[in-house]
């Protein structure tokens, strides 16, 4: 074995023996009881097998683009049924209606309601799911469930059993095949993930935009339940496509440390388990203000995609494609995605969230002024914009999670923020259809609605200044403590060496 180069010190703990003459005295009282190299690089090692592998270094392509791929069509077949919500809210209307019965139109928002909220709460258990059984596995099984609830809701006979089969089962099931969507992407991605992430998220948008074109020749030609038997098809293709999410080899390192498991054959006891539920991120501060500010501002955000399509209805009688209205929201969201999950490539880490606040303000604005639009091409033109930044809140939530909390804690991070965002987004559409029912008109509903994402949009600003001065005390506190522990081993340097002359010194004498 060629021996190192000698450091200061570095003779501490050396298992070699020391070359004959007066240097073997002083190197053999080096060798004393002092702390050692090989001692701290023990601890090191173990330090390192406690804290796990490090993480693989995404490919940035290969397979990740096949799982872009069917991450794209889970958006779309996920978000895309969710977001033509309008229409099926008109058919269903029209399928359960009774003459005698003054609050159908609330109790009908309550099926599409529910089922968004579903699958936003759903979302911190299914990221569990997605750290103890992986996303595959998770993605297969959560579409399996989406399948099952849609074909219920098939063979219902009135609306309050598409509460159950509709509103909990296919929205539990779309749930558990959404969130590893999320997550699996930055373990293939990291330079590219916003534009990933805007593309992935486009799907919605591009279903948006034609769903309901099908969803009308369908309902037409055959009937409501007809239509929801065919949207099963999109789920079983879900299903496909969750067995893509493959997860990545081992690195070299980990298949080094797996050659020499006889020396370190504990390292799996020693690993600690990971928690279920990690409330520890909340200590985030960053992270617990945009986990509040985000559902503050979601209350009037799902809104307008359930309570449009029948106040068009109401206003514009003699239009003959109301449609057009979910298309335009639909083709500007994906434009808007695209446009800036690329631009978010480009904003430094947490400062993402401003783009987030500019969304809100225009969301909310938007949503003011639908009642004031009394001609339709002016509604078509606010739909437009709401799209737009409608796609720039969606396709930068997972960066920001990432920059704010890691990829260690990302999949809980944005489990736990889409279960918050499900409270305001189950509550919102019911009281605007409530409001629709005591009033006559969607007026009030709609001016209402767009205040939420101004006041959640505020909260957001405060976001980077606070993730700023949290990283400035962290370094601060971690230059102090590296400090310290250098004196602390200088310290024990000079009283070991001091004992070990000592004792030379009295066997001397």
């Amino acid at each position: 074995m060629v021996p190192a180069r000698e450091q200061p010190g570095a003779a501490m703990g050396t298992s070699e023996a020391p070359p004959p003459g007066p240097a073997s005295a002083e190197g053999a009282a080096l060798r004393g009881p002092g702390p050692s190299d090989d001692s701290e690089a023990a601890a090191e090692k173990v330090e390192v097998e406690l804290a796990g592998p490090e993480p693989r270094e995404p490919p940035e392509g290969g397979w990740g683009w096949l799982v872009m791929l069917a991450a794209m069509w889970c958006n779309g077949s996920v978000f895309g049924i969710q977001n033509s919500s309008g229409l099926l809210f008109v058919f269903m209307l029209q399928t359960f209606e009774f003459k005698d019965d003054d609050k159908m139109v609330f109790k009908t928002a309550w099926v599409s309601s529910l089922a968004m909220g579903m699958i936003f709460l759903c979302c911190p258990i299914a990221s569990v799911f997605t750290d103890i059984i992986g996303c595959r596995k998770t993605a297969v099984v959560g579409a399996a469930v989406g399948f099952i609830g849609l074909m219920s809701s098939s063979f219902v006979s009135s609306i309050e059993p598409l509460y159950l089969t509709y509103g909990i089962i296919f929205a539990c099931g779309c749930s558990f095949a959404y969130q590893p969507s999320l997550v699996i992407l930055g373990h293939y991605f990291k330079k590219r993930l916003g534009l990933v992430n805007g593309i992935v998220t486009a799907g919605s948008s591009l279903f948006t935009i034609l769903l309901p074109l099908l969803l009308k020749v369908l309902i037409k030609e055959t009937n409501l339940f007809n239509t929801l038997r065919i949207l099963c098809v999109f789920m079983f293709v879900l299903i496909l496509a969750g067995f893509t999410y493959r997860p990545l080899d081992s690195n070299a390192k980990d298949k080094e440390s797996e050659s020499s498991r006889f020396s370190l054959f504990s390292r799996k006891k020693l690993s600690p388990p990971k928690k279920l539920f990690n409330f520890s991120i909340f200590k985030v501060t960053a992270y617990a203000v945009w986990a509040v500010g985000i559902p503050v501002a979601l209350f009037g955000y799902f809104v307008p995609y359930v309570h449009l399509m029948k106040h068009v209805n109401e206003t514009f009688q003699e239009e003959k494609n109301k449609e057009v209205v979910l298309m335009s929201i639909g083709i500007t969201s994906g434009v808007g995605r695209l446009l800036f999950g690329r631009i978010a490539d480009y904003v430094p880490g947490v400062k993402k969230v401003y783009l987030q606040v500019l969304s809100f303000f225009f969301i909310g604005l938007m949503s003011m002024m639908i009642p004031l639009c009394r001609v339709f091409g002016a509604l078509v033109a606010v739909c437009l914009i709401m799209g737009l930044f409608d796609g720039c809140f969606i396709s930068i939530m997972a960066p920001i999670a990432f920059a704010l909390v890691g990829a260690q804690d990302v999949s809980q991070a944005i489990g736990f923020l889409l279960g918050l965002m499900s409270i305001p987004m189950t509550i919102g559409p019911p009281l605007a259809g409530l409001l629709r029912d005591k009033l006559g008109s969607y007026n009030v509903a709609f001016y209402l609605a767009g205040v939420p994402p101004l006041i959640g949009g505020a909260v957001l600003c405060f976001i980077p200044w606070i993730h700023d001065k949290k990283q400035r005390e962290i370094q601060k506190t971690a230059g102090g403590e590296k400090m310290e522990k250098m004196l602390g081993n200088q310290n024990s340097l000079l009283s070991s060496s001091s004992e070990i002359f000592k004792k030379e010194s009295d066997s001397v004498i």
